[in-house]
């Protein structure tokens, strides 16, 4: 069984300092194989807010995989964001926008879903989808492949923002190459569930984490995902900050089935 840690929109310059040391704590004592973070590392890609982002990563025991998220390149300098855009997020986080881990029950891919001419909306090209789906098919058939982008490539139903533009083509076309498990952030909400887009007739499990860091919760509180990966089953436990405890803890966990990827049960 393989173990991942899922964190998501850190917003280091609009952090809550005080869940810095709760967070770190309760990440390394769950000792994950691998930590994927989900973009949006800083909240305006100030200098300061990356070196502040790259000690946290400093601090988490496990290997970490991370990809930009919008937020990641600067808003208000469209010089340095048309034409420099990564060079910070190279700098501090990690020189590769495209990363990829594999252990010998997964294998992880990073893919880069930010459009720095559109800030907000994101896009995933023809190029990025080719590259994960080349690195999904370089993996052996008996490992999960899981792929963590910041975009979401499906909303749910309560939420207001509007997938990436071509979205569902996306995600059919990652589906079709073999895609087990997204997981996305962007919308500071938590969700778990089955896509409602099959290819080939299969379907994939969509993980949203919420916001790990940020004082920008929007109605829920601060979480991330623990998830484990067997042979036949993917099983999501949503770690949510107590704020009487002062501590994470599990609030909701849901099994889904790996050989027909959909959902067995779900339970809180």
């Amino acid at each position: 069984m393989s173990t991942l840690v899922h964190l998501s929109d850190l917003h280091f310059g609009k952090d809550r300092p005080d869940l810095l040391e709760p967070l770190l704590s309760c990440v390394n004592e769950l000792n994950p194989d691998i930590v994927a973070i989900s973009g949006d590392f800083t909240q305006r890609a100030r200098r300061s807010q990356f070196e502040e982002a790259h000690n946290f990563i400093q601090r988490i025991n496990a290997p970490v995989l991370g990809v930009p998220g919008n937020h990641d390149v600067l808003l208000d300098r469209p010089f340095q964001r048309f034409f420099m855009p990564w060079r910070r997020y190279r700098k501090w986080i990690n020189a590769n926008l495209t990363p990829r881990y594999e252990d010998d029950d997964m294998v992880v891919i990073g893919i880069n879903s930010v459009d720095r001419f559109s800030w907000q909306t994101g896009k995933l090209t023809a190029g990025r989808i080719a590259h994960a789906c080349k690195a999904m098919d370089d993996t052996a058939a008996r490992k999960a492949r899981v792929l963590v982008v910041h975009h979401p490539l499906e909303h749910p139903n309560h939420t207001k923002k509007k997938p990436i533009p071509g979205a569902e083509i996306a995600l059919e076309k990652l589906l079709s190459c073999g895609a087990n498990l997204i997981l996305s952030g962007h919308l500071h909400t938590w969700h778990a569930e089955n896509f409602t887009v099959e290819s080939g007739g299969t379907t994939a499990i969509q993980l949203h984490a919420g916001t790990s860091l940020s004082s920008r919760v929007r109605g829920e509180p601060n979480d991330f995902n623990l998830v484990k990966i067997s042979d036949d089953q993917v099983c999501v436990d949503r770690l949510s900050f107590n704020e009487d405890k002062r501590v994470f803890e599990t609030t909701e966990a849901r099994t889904f089935n790996r050989a027909s990827d959909h959902q067995i049960s779900d339970e809180v």
